[in-house]
Order: C-alpha cells, then structure tokens, then sequence
C-alpha cells in the first residue's frame, strides 16, 4: 500500500463527525486551560505584590515611618503630659526629704 498525494480514503459520515467533534473538543479544552493558567498566574501576581505591601507595613508600621493612629497621638500627647506630672510630683518628693 502506497501513500501520496492522490491517495483517496473513504469514512462514513459517522466516523468524520467523530473525529471533528474531538478535534473541536480538544481545542475548546486546550483553550480553557490556558485561559485559567493565565488566570492563576494573575493571581499569583496580585498576591506576590500584596505581600510586598504586607511586608512593608509589617516593617514600618510599628517604627512610626508609616503614620500612626489618631488614639496613638492622643495616648503619646496624655503620657507625655502625665510624665511631667510625675517630674513635678518628684521634685515636690524630693523637696520634702529635704525639709525633714
């Protein structure tokens, strides 16, 4: 048996249908498994570039270098003026000590 270009094959429309449908079958799942791979390495992305943003406000968040809280400057502005309080309260400490 020899094959060349005018070689003639015979399939029944059955069998054509067949083969079309898993060719178009295949494409459709080929194209859909590159569209989620696509997908998913987005989603990888967004998520490897929040984690630099976590990790920068992990870091920076407790030095101060990223701003505070509106309670954390009234807390420092209250310790601070309860600090001069205690100075006060121990030079009046030590003046009695003194008297006595």
């Amino acid at each position: 048996m020899k094959l060349d270009e005018t070689s003639k094959v015979q399939l029944d429309i059955k069998t054509l249908i067949g083969v079309v449908a898993g060719i178009v079958t295949i494409a459709g799942i080929w194209f859909d498994l590159t569209a989620e791979i696509s997908t998913l390495e987005k989603d990888v992305s967004r998520l490897q570039y929040n984690q630099t943003l976590n990790d920068e406000f992990r870091i920076k968040w407790p030095r101060g270098e990223m701003g505070a809280l509106p309670d954390d400057a009234k807390q420092d502005l209250r310790i601070e003026y309860l600090q001069k309080d205690v100075e006060k309260l121990q030079q009046l400490i030590e003046e009695l000590k003194e008297k006595k």
